[in-house]
Parts: structure tokens; C-alpha cells; sequence
């Protein structure tokens, strides 16, 4: 059952406890979820862009509507689900900051994923070649791609500082998808990281003494 997973989705998936409550965003065919309904028994939904996905996560069996993350997360009610996971789509969005706070809305966390555009051999391509760099998981020409927000994981970071969002777990993941130690280099050698965030609760004012 793993081998129709992207090694950075069997990652996710073993964040992912049993019976959770889980919206996938972006959901592609539905590989992830499947994965998720059979292994954790989670309660699975999705809600995914193109018709075709959507149909081919009909035929396994999964709910998934179509609809547009960009605006359609606007109306899922508030800790909606226990996790919200995006994979491999935020540098897709037009408008990436709402639907970062969108998913830590709807989810009690959510899990992102991302190609690490401060990867050396990104700096590398664009500083000796003088080219926007391609790889397996950047493999569009400049003029054709979808992705339109690239970012680095310390790109996030500063994101996530500023905008007061916790960052519960940070993932970096080599280019052949083993997973890495963290440390301060992970922002030139990680090929893909994965953050598990959440928003920083209210304090009540009138319960501190």
C-alpha cells in the first residue's frame, strides 16, 4: 500500500493518529487519504481542483468535493478537523498567507509540505547557470509553471514568527525522500521539508492571577 505514496506523504501519514478527523487539501488522486482511511481508520476528506482527481478518489471510495483552496477554504467552519494537511501545493496559491491561516482555522494543525527553494543545488542552478532551476519536484519552465509563491523552509520560518503560528515539528527530507536531522544547515541541504503548525491560543486575561 505505501509504494502509491510520495515518500514526503508515508512521512505525513506517521504523523497522522488513529480515528482522526482529517481534510486533505489538494488531494490529488487521493493516494494519502486511501492510505490514511485503511491504515489509521481516520475519517477522511478531501477537497481537490481538478475533475479528474476528484473522479478518480470517487471510484476508491473517498469523499472529495472539487473546489479551489484559494477561496473555498473561506467556508469550513472553525476546528472543522483535528489535522489539515497541504502537500506539495502551497507554492501553487495565489494567495498563500490566507490559506496558511485558513488551514490552522479549519484544523487544530495542519501539515505542509514544500520543495526547499533554498536547496544548494537551486542556489547552485541559479548562480552558475544564470537559469530558474528544475528538478524532479520543480520540473516546469519558467513560463509554464504553476508555481507562482516558491519559498524557502526559512521562508516559512519567518512566516510562521510573524504571523505567531507554532511551529509543532519541522521535517527535512533529502533529495531521495530520507528523512534528515534538523539543524542550521537545513535550509541548504534539505531538498523538501514538511511543518506541522498551529495558531497560538488567546491568553484569557481574566484568568491570570
Amino acid at each position: 500500500m505505501k509504494k502509491n505514496l510520495r515518500n514526503d506523504l508515508f512521512v505525513i501519514s506517521k504523523l497522522i493518529n488513529d480515528k482522526e478527523k482529517i481534510l486533505d487539501v489538494g488531494c490529488g488522486t487521493g493516494n494519502l487519504l486511501d492510505f490514511l482511511l485503511k491504515t489509521k481508520k481516520a475519517d477522511c476528506r478531501g477537497i481537490e481542483i481538478s475533475q479528474s482527481g476528484v473522479n478518480e478518489c470517487v471510484k476508491k471510495g473517498l469523499s472529495v468535493i472539487q473546489g479551489d483552496a484559494n477561496y473555498d477554504l473561506d467556508d469550513y467552519p472553525n476546528n472543522a478537523f483535528s489535522t489539515v494537511i497541504l502537500s506539495q501545493t502551497i507554492q501553487a496559491m495565489i494567495f498563500p498567507d490566507v490559506v496558511i491561516k485558513n488551514l490552522i482555522r479549519i484544523g487544530r494543525r495542519a501539515i505542509i509540505s514544500f520543495p526547499n527553494f533554498g536547496y544548494w543545488k537551486v542556489r547552485r542552478d541559479l548562480l552558475v547557470g544564470g537559469k530558474m532551476p528544475k528538478n524532479n519536484i520543480l520540473p516546469y519552465e519558467w513560463f509554464d509553471t504553476p508555481n507562482i509563491h516558491l519559498c524557502s523552509s526559512k521562508d516559512f520560518q519567518i512566516f510562521c514568527e510573524k504571523n505567531k503560528i507554532i511551529i509543532e515539528k519541522f521535517i527535512c527530507l533529502s533529495e531521495k525522500g530520507n528523512q534528515m536531522k534538523t539543524n542550521y544547515f537545513s535550509n541548504l541541504f534539505a531538498y523538501q521539508v514538511i511543518f506541522c503548525v498551529s495558531k497560538k491560543k488567546k491568553v484569557d486575561k481574566n484568568k491570570l492571577c
